[in-house]
C-alpha cells in the first residue's frame, strides 16, 4: 500500500483536483468505524460528525461527513438558515435522491452505497456515487465572491444497457436554528448546557413559513412569519436595534436553474416519514404543481424527470441561498443562470487569484497548506448588517455553541494574513471593531445577536493593542493614510445617541484608554483588569472573593511586554502619517514599560502577573509563555538574557511537545482545567504565532521548526486517528501532559460506560471544546500570517527591511502586496503598496552572501549596490499600477 500524501492522518488523503487546488478525499466509514466517534454532548451534534467548510464572503456551508450542509447566515443575527434535527425528521439538505421507481440512490452517507465518494474542496463538496447502473456527481459549492447563494450541480449518468426514466429529488430545509446567546445565558444559570439546543428549536417553532412559486414553476421562494409579523424588506428598522435574535429572517430560496422544476413539495415531516432519511415515504408520493401549501410546510424539494439513454449523461442546476436586504432575487439568479457549465471552474481558479503562496522545492506540501488556510478563513467570513461590515467571527464553540462573536481580539488576528492579499478585509474589520467602542475607548468583549454587546464578567485588558496593532500594520504596509480620516458611526450606529468619529480620532481614543484609564500599577506595569489575553488568568484561578481586589491592583506582564511591541508600531505609523508628537509620547511610554519588564526576570525567564499583595507573582517558578514572545518582540531582554529565554523556551515547552508549544512548562493545581488541557498546559496557535514572530529574530531554524509543528500537516501525522485537527481545528489542543493528548478540551465522563441519555442528562452540564471542534480560525490565520516573519519582513516609515531566515536554498513567497524570492542566482522581489512613493528596501544576509552578490537591478534598470555591513540598502518607487522590484545576482549566471 502506497503512502498517503503528508498530513493526511487517518480519515482520508489529500489530493489535487482538476484545478490544481487541494482537496481531502475524505474515505472513513463514520457509521462502523469506532475510530470515527468522538466524545460531544450529542444535544448539539452526532458523536460520527466531521464537518468541513464550503464558504464564500457572505455564507458559511458546514458540510457533514454525512452529505448534508448548514447555511450560516448572519445578517439579523448569526443563525443556520437549515437545521440539523433527526429526531424531528429535519435534516438540513445538501443532499438529494434519484430512483427509477425501484431503486432509490441518495447522496445521503448512509454507509450501505457500493460505491460513494466524498471529496471536500476549495469551496465545495462533490459527491461521487455509482449503483445500480447509474452514476451521480454532485457538487454543491459557494461561488467565490459575495453572493449569497450556493449552486447544486448534479451529473447523472446511464451506464445500463437499457434507457432510464428518472426522478432527482433536491432537498433544503426551512427549519433555522439561531445561536442565541440568551438562551445559553439561560442553560448556564439552569446548570445544564444540554437544553441549550432545545431552547433555540423552540423559538425556531414559533415561526410558520410561507412558500411561493417563482419564476414561473422554476423554484420556491420561503418567508418566515414570526407573531404574524411577516418579513418586509422595507422594514429596515427591524435590522437597526440591538437583539439576541431575529424575529424578521431573510427570505429563502430553491430554484432549478436550467429548466422549470417538474413539482415540487414542501413538507419535511411528510416526505421523510416513517422511513426517514434513508427510506423517505416521499418517494411514494406524487408531488404537486400547483401553487398551494400547508401552514405545516417547512421545506423545500424540487423534482426534475430524467430520460437518459444508454450511455447518456445530464447534467441539472439548481441555487439555493437566501435574501439579505439590498439584493434582489431575481438579478441574482439571473447571474448565475449564464454559462451554467462553466460557473463551478471559474469559482475554482478565482481561488488561485490574490493569496500567499510559498513555493518550496520539495516541500510542496507547504503551499497546499497554505491554500488550504486561506480557502477555510476567507470562507470563513460573514456579513454583519448591523455593523454593515464583513466579518471574521472565531466560530469554533464560541459562535456556533456558545452564540458570540469574540472576543475582540480574534477577529483582528484572523484579518493579518489579509493585509497581504485582501486589505480591504482588513479595514472592514477595523471598522467593525471601531464602531463598538464606547466614548471612553472601551471596546467591548464581543457581539452577539444583532448589534448586541455581550453580557459577560470579562473585562480584559488587551483588546485596545491587537486594534492598534492590525490597524498600525494595515497603514505601514498599504501606505493608505486616508483611511485614517475615514470618518464612521460609532456604538449604538443608528438612532439620536449615535455619532460620527473619524477612524485616527478614535485609534487615539483606545490608545489613551490604554495609557490613562488602564495605566500602571505598582510595579510600572500594565494593569491586568480581570484578564489579558488569558481569560483564566484570574476567572478560574485565584479566589472569586479577590476578584475586586485584583481588578484593582493586579498588573500583567503579558500585556506590558505586548505593548513594548505595538506601540513602536504604532509610533511608527503615527511618524509615517504625521503625528510626531503622539509618537513621541508612545515611545515614551513603551520604554517605561520595558524597564518595568527587565525587573521581573527571573534568570531565566519573565514573570507572568502580580495579583494582589497575598497572592503576589505567578511566573517565578513556572514558565508562562504568552509575556515571553512579546517581550523579545519589543526589545526586552538583551542578547544574553534572549540567549537564555529561548533555550528555557525550547526545553520547556518546545521539547516535551509533539506539535507546538505548551503555554506553560508545567501545570498549575489551581486552574479548573486538568493537566494539559486548555490553559493548563495545552497548545495554543494563536500563542504560538507570537512565538514565531519572537524565534523569527532569534533562532531561525526553530522559527521554521516550530511553524511546522503548528501546521495541520504536522497535528495530522502526529495525531492521525484525531480527525479535527486534519483539515481544521479548534483554538486549543490537549498536550502530551493531558490523557488525550492531540485531542481538545471535554468533560471525560463522556467516556463513561453508562446509558445515552443518563451522558446527556447528567454528565455534559458543562461545555466541550469537542462539541464544534473545528472551524476555528486561529489555526489557519497564524499559519498564512507566520510566512511573512519567515521572509523576515518588517515595515517602517520609510519602506521596508527584509531579513530572510527560512533555511532552504531556494524558494518563492507570492502576495498581491509583497513578492521575495530566493534562488541559487540570487534574491529578488517587489512592493505594490496603494499609493505611489519611494520606498528604502534593507535587505539583511550573512557577509558569505553579501559577498556574492554583485549585480542589482531597480524597476529593470541596473544600479550601484550599496553595502553597508551586512545589510545592502536600496531605494525605488512604485505607482498604483506598478510595483517597486528588484533583483539581485551574482556575477554570472
Amino acid at each position: 500500500m502506497s503512502r498517503k500524501p503528508y498530513g493526511s492522518g487517518y480519515f482520508g488523503k489529500w489530493i489535487e483536483d482538476e484545478f490544481g487546488l487541494p482537496a481531502y478525499r475524505y474515505t472513513c466509514d463514520q457509521i462502523n468505524d469506532p475510530k470515527a466517534v468522538s466524545p460531544v454532548n450529542e444535544a448539539f451534534r452526532s458523536k460520527t460528525d466531521h464537518s468541513f467548510l464550503i464558504g464564500n464572503d457572505r455564507l458559511v456551508g458546514v458540510a457533514s461527513n454525512y452529505g448534508f450542509i448548514q447555511v450560516r447566515q448572519d445578517e439579523g443575527a448569526p443563525k443556520f438558515l437549515n437545521d440539523y434535527d433527526p429526531k424531528n425528521n429535519i435534516f438540513a439538505g445538501g443532499f438529494g435522491y434519484l430512483t427509477d421507481g425501484n431503486i432509490v440512490i441518495s447522496t445521503y452517507f448512509t454507509g450501505s452505497h457500493e460505491k460513494f465518494k466524498r471529496i471536500y474542496g476549495v469551496g465545495y463538496f462533490r459527491r461521487k456515487i455509482e449503483e445500480n447502473g447509474l452514476t451521480i456527481d454532485q457538487i454543491i459549492f459557494a461561488p467565490f465572491g459575495d453572493d449569497p447563494i450556493l449552486i447544486s450541480q448534479v451529473t447523472v449518468k446511464n451506464v445500463r444497457k437499457e434507457p432510464s426514466k428518472l426522478r432527482w429529488v433536491e432537498y433544503w430545509d426551512c427549519t433555522m436554528y439561531q445561536f442565541s446567546y440568551d438562551d445559553f445565558l439561560d442553560s448556564l444559570s439552569n446548570k445544564n448546557i444540554s437544553q441549550l439546543a432545545e431552547s433555540r428549536r423552540r423559538f425556531s417553532a414559533q415561526f410558520k413559513h410561507k412558500f411561493n412559486i417563482i419564476f414561473s414553476g422554476k423554484g420556491l421562494q420561503e418567508t418566515k412569519i414570526f407573531d404574524q409579523t411577516p418579513y418586509d424588506e422595507n422594514k429596515k428598522n427591524f435590522r437597526k436595534k440591538p437583539e439576541y435574535k431575529d424575529k424578521t429572517p431573510p427570505p429563502t430560496f430553491l430554484v432549478s436553474l436550467d429548466a422549470p422544476f417538474n413539482s415540487k413539495f414542501t413538507s419535511g415531516f411528510q416526505f421523510f416519514g416513517k422511513g426517514g432519511v434513508k427510506a423517505p415515504d416521499g418517494l411514494k408520493i406524487t408531488f404537486s404543481t400547483e401553487d398551494s401549501f400547508s401552514d405545516e410546510d417547512n421545506s423545500m424539494f424540487l423534482e426534475r424527470k430524467l430520460y437518459l439513454k444508454p450511455g447518456e449523461s445530464k447534467t441539472i442546476y439548481f441555487a439555493y441561498g437566501y435574501i439579505p436586504d439590498g439584493y434582489e432575487l431575481t438579478s441574482l439568479i439571473n447571474k448565475y443562470k449564464k454559462n451554467l457549465s462553466s460557473l463551478f471552474s471559474e469559482s475554482c481558479n478565482r481561488w488561485q487569484e490574490n493569496r500567499i503562496k510559498l513555493k518550496i522545492p520539495d516541500d510542496s506540501w507547504v503551499d497546499r497548506e497554505l491554500m488550504w488556510h486561506y480557502a477555510y478563513l476567507r470562507g470563513a467570513m460573514t456579513y454583519d448588517d448591523f455593523f454593515n461590515e464583513h466579518i471574521l467571527s472565531q466560530g469554533h464553540v464560541y459562535q456556533y455553541i456558545i452564540g458570540f462573536q469574540g472576543a475582540a481580539r480574534d477577529p483582528l488576528q484572523h484579518a493579518l494574513p489579509f493585509l497581504f492579499c485582501q486589505p480591504e478585509i482588513v479595514k472592514e474589520v477595523i471598522r467593525y471593531i471601531l464602531k463598538t467602542v464606547d466614548k471612553n475607548g472601551e471596546i467591548p468583549y464581543g457581539i452577539c445577536g444583532n448589534g448586541k454587546i455581550q453580557p459577560t464578567p470579562f473585562k480584559p485588558s488587551d483588546l485596545e493593542l491587537w486594534l492598534l496593532w492590525l490597524a498600525s500594520e494595515y497603514v505601514l504596509i498599504t501606505r493608505d493614510t486616508n483611511f485614517l480620516n475615514e470618518e464612521i458611526l460609532t456604538y449604538p450606529i443608528y438612532g439620536k445617541k449615535a455619532k460620527k468619529a473619524i477612524v485616527r480620532d478614535l485609534l487615539l481614543l483606545c490608545y489613551e484608554r490604554f495609557i490613562n484609564i488602564t495605566g500602571v500599577g505598582r510595579h510600572g506595569l500594565q494593569r491586568l483588569s480581570n484578564g489579558d489575553w488569558n481569560d483564566g488568568v484570574v476567572v478560574g484561578h485565584v479566589p472569586v472573593e479577590k476578584y475586586t481586589e485584583v481588578r484593582k491592583v493586579a498588573e500583567t506582564v503579558l500585556n506590558s511586554a505586548m505593548a513594548t511591541y505595538v506601540l513602536v508600531n504604532y509610533a511608527e505609523m503615527l511618524n509615517f502619517y504625521g503625528d510626531n508628537d503622539t509618537a513621541v509620547k508612545a515611545l515614551e511610554y513603551a520604554n517605561s514599560l520595558r524597564n518595568a519588564i527587565l525587573k521581573q526576570w527571573t534568570g531565566r525567564w519573565f514573570k507572568r502577573a502580580w495579583l494582589t499583595e497575598d497572592i503576589g507573582w505567578i511566573g517565578e517558578k513556572k514558565m508562562w509563555l504568552e509575556p515571553q514572545p512579546w517581550a523579545i518582540l519589543g526589545g526586552c531582554p538583551d542578547q544574553h538574557q534572549t540567549k537564555i529565554l529561548v533555550d528555557n523556551i525550547n526545553e520547556l515547552v518546545r521539547k516535551p511537545s509533539k506539535t507546538g508549544a505548551m503555554i506553560m512548562s508545567e501545570p498549575l493545581s489551581a486552574l479548573s482545567s486538568k493537566p494539559g488541557i486548555g490553559l493548563n498546559c495545552g497548545i495554543w496557535p494563536s500563542i504560538n504565532g507570537t512565538l514565531i514572530m519572537a524565534l523569527a529574530r532569534t533562532d531561525h531554524n526553530m522559527a521554521w521548526d516550530e511553524w511546522k509543528k503548528n501546521t495541520l500537516a504536522m497535528h495530522a501525522e502526529q495525531y492521525p486517528e484525531v480527525w479535527y485537527g486534519i483539515w481544521s481545528g479548534p483554538d486549543t489542543y490537549n498536550s502530551e501532559l493531558s490523557s488525550y493528548p492531540g485531542q481538545t478540551g471535554f468533560d471525560d465522563s463522556l467516556l463513561s460506560d453508562i446509558s445515552e441519555e443518563d451522558n446527556i442528562r447528567k454528565l455534559t452540564r458543562g461545555l466541550n471544546w469537542t462539541d464544534f471542534p473545528v472551524l476555528n480560525l486561529h489555526p489557519h490565520a497564524w499559519p498564512l500570517y507566520n510566512i511573512i516573519h519567515l521572509i523576515g519582513a518588517e515595515f517602517t516609515k520609510e519602506g521596508l527591511k527584509l531579513t530572510p531566515i527560512l533555511p532552504k536554498e531556494e524558494y518563492q513567497f507570492l502576495s498581491p502586496i509583497l513578492g521575495f524570492e530566493k534562488s541559487k542566482n540570487g534574491y529578488s522581489g517587489w512592493y505594490a503598496p496603494k499609493v505611489e512613493g519611494n520606498w528604502k528596501i534593507t535587505l539583511e544576509l550573512n557577509q558569505e552572501e553579501i559577498q556574492e552578490l554583485k549585480l542589482i537591478e531597480i524597476n529593470d534598470k541596473e544600479d550601484k549596490l550599496n553595502t553597508i555591513g551586512n545589510k545592502i540598502i536600496f531605494e525605488g518607487k512604485s505607482t498604483p499600477n506598478s510595483p517597486l522590484k528588484w533583483k539581485l545576482t551574482k556575477e554570472s549566471y
